[in-house]
């Protein structure tokens, strides 16, 4: 075994004294750990990200398995993207934390790496800087939180905010109950309880076989996530001895496994787009019609908010994601290799659900098929997605007059307008809101329903735009529009009163105006002033991908094989 980190230690003599004096400078003898792997442990921790908050004390149950297997853990700190504080939105920032771990990587002494992951975004963005960096590297997540409690009913992260939220907007909660709820809906460390994108993504890392299997729903607070932590260092050391590395396990069939297990969870739609770039990472193209073929025949089978009733601490006692894998192990790829250095099929070969209340069987889904779709039409002519587990089913056919918001300060300006010409039967439309038009890509897709609506009880309408929703969120809501309207894309060329076509079945999304009229409008179009001239957001302007192709980079995604290769440093004087 050739260790990468022996071109620092034990490399040029003056070049080794000066890296081995540094170790000494840390109270570390080089002697002791001399030909034994460098593991960095990657912490996403923060104060300004509250579902972070267990990392520390993970990552030194890491650094003990990774000693107990004989190598030498060195922990470094990494951006940490935290969806309560950052504004407009951590999805700006899930590039910039991918080039944060991969240069670190590239630039340091390491031969495999622990990351250190739980909110929505991390996942992503660690996984995206592995699969560049393609050194051996596992994940860890740091859990759900634990479940709180509002007048004798459990709390979902998220989609109870939401659904308390409109009934504090219709009058029908009060101050202080409002008050109430605030105090108990944050109740502890952890990552959302609900099937959001924080356990949507951590679950998808584990069915693409980059995490121990069953440890991503174990929960925040449960001494068996200090346990996997452990495990997880001990076995980072033993698959740099085996030479393991995301390239060997993150290959097209394990994208496909993980299509599969999103579909049967009802996971987050924000999978789709970091799926999309995960894969193109390692130069496979991941086009979203293969979402909506896989759709077509995986079953839905996991009831939980917001597609469905329960919380993660149920998930994980019904047995997780093996269980759920193991319900749908005909429509997988079992021989794809995971983590453990054994293949998913060996991973699973034991597992089954203990609760079919919270994992439904093949026999009794929730639903035969179609957690997600994708659309397509004159109004996504590159696609757009909808979570049909958490929309309406009354509105899966709808045809409406259009509502339209130009941006997302507009929207705060009218939605509550009690003279908004809005009905029923209104299609609600959000225009730049995408990766460009704010930029960054926000949460905006989920757009309230309009105050006057509510006090009539109308609970959903159908909305459409060009920018995402919470994983957490539910509703008959139409995201990730693309092209997006910053880029020129139909969506920005709508007008109050035109009629759109919703047909879910027919996977279909229509603007019905005569294309003469959307000529003149299309002529008539100029983009908006870039209001960011400068700075990490104007690069991000510059080279954000759109949606379809995963809102990744253009700089750092590979066109071809030949540039996968991860270029090593020159270890010399610095």
């Amino acid at each position: 075994m050739t260790l990468r980190s022996n071109q620092w230690f034990a490399n040029r003599e003056e070049l080794a004294f000066q890296n081995r004096s540094a170790l000494r400078s840390m109270g570390l003898n080089p002697d002791d750990f001399a030909g034994k792997p460098v593991i960095g442990i990657a912490n996403s921790w923060s104060d300004l990200n509250n579902c972070n908050a267990n990392l520390r004390d993970l990552a030194e149950a890491v650094k003990r398995g990774v000693l107990l297997e004989g190598g030498l853990p060195l922990e470094f700190p990494t951006i940490s993207l935290g969806e309560e504080f950052m504004k407009p939105s951590a999805m700006l920032y899930r590039n910039l934390m991918a080039m944060d771990v991969e240069e670190t990587l590239r630039a340091n002494p390491i031969d495999g790496v622990v990351l250190l992951c739980n909110c929505d975004k991390t996942t992503p963005a660690q996984l995206m800087a592995a699969a560049s960096a393609d050194l051996p590297a596992i994940q860890l997540n740091g859990g759900p939180r634990a479940i709180s409690h509002f007048h004798g009913e459990p709390i979902g992260s998220g989609t109870d905010l939401w659904r308390y939220s409109d009934e504090r907007r219709a009058g029908r909660l009060s101050d202080a109950d409002w008050r109430e709820l605030e105090a108990c809906y944050g109740c502890g460390v952890g990552a959302c309880n609900t099937m959001g994108t924080a356990s949507t993504m951590t679950s998808l890392s584990e069915a693409l076989g980059m995490m121990l299997p069953g440890t991503a729903s174990i929960p925040a607070t449960d001494a068996r996530r200090m346990q996997a932590a452990t495990a997880t260092g001990r076995r980072i050391v033993q698959m740099v001895r085996e030479d393991l590395r995301p390239s060997k396990i993150l290959t097209a069939a394990a994208f496909d496994n993980a299509i599969r297990a999103l579909l049967a969870l009802g996971g987050s739609t924000n999978a789709v787009v970091h799926l999309i770039a995960m894969a193109g990472r390692r130069n496979i193209r991941l086009p979203l019609s293969r979402f909506d073929e896989l759709a077509r025949t995986t079953p839905f089978l996991v009831n939980l908010m917001p597609s469905g009733q329960h919380l993660m601490d149920r998930f994980y006692a019904a047995g997780g994601l093996p269980a759920v894998l193991a319900e749908i192990r005909d429509l997988l790829n079992l021989d794809n290799l995971t983590v453990t250095g054994k293949t998913l099929g060996e991973n699973i070969a034991r597992a089954r659900s203990f609760d079919r209340e919270v994992i439904r069987s093949r026999e009794e889904p929730l639903a035969e098929n179609g957690a997600l779709a994708v659309l397509t039409g004159n109004l996504a002519p590159r696609g757009a997605v909808i979570k049909v587990s958490a929309a309406s089913p009354k509105l899966m056919r709808h045809r409406g007059r259009a509502v339209v918001f130009h941006d997302y300060e507009d929207l705060l300006a009218r939605i509550n307008d009690p003279a908004l010409p809005v009905d029923a039967d209104s299609v609600l439309v959000l225009q730049n809101a995408g990766p460009k038009g704010v930029p960054g890509f926000p949460e905006w897709g989920s757009l309230p329903i309009p105050t006057k609506l509510l006090q009539a009880g109308v609970t959903d309408v159908v909305r459409i735009s060009d920018s995402r929703m919470s994983g957490t969120a539910f509703g008959t809501v139409v995201l990730h529009v693309a092209p997006e309207a910053a880029a020129g894309g139909l969506i920005g060329l709508v007008h109050d009163g035109d009629v759109i076509e919703l047909d879910v079945e027919s996977r279909s999304l229509q603007l019905l105006v005569d294309d003469a009229e959307l000529s003149r409008r299309r002529a008539a179009w100029q983009p908006r002033p870039i209001k960011h001239l400068r700075g990490y957001p104007r690069l991000y302007i510059d080279h954000v991908l759109q949606a379809d192709e995963g809102c990744d980079f253009d700089f750092l995604r590979p066109s071809c094989d030949a540039e996968l290769d991860f270029v090593q440093p020159v270890v010399g004087r610095s």
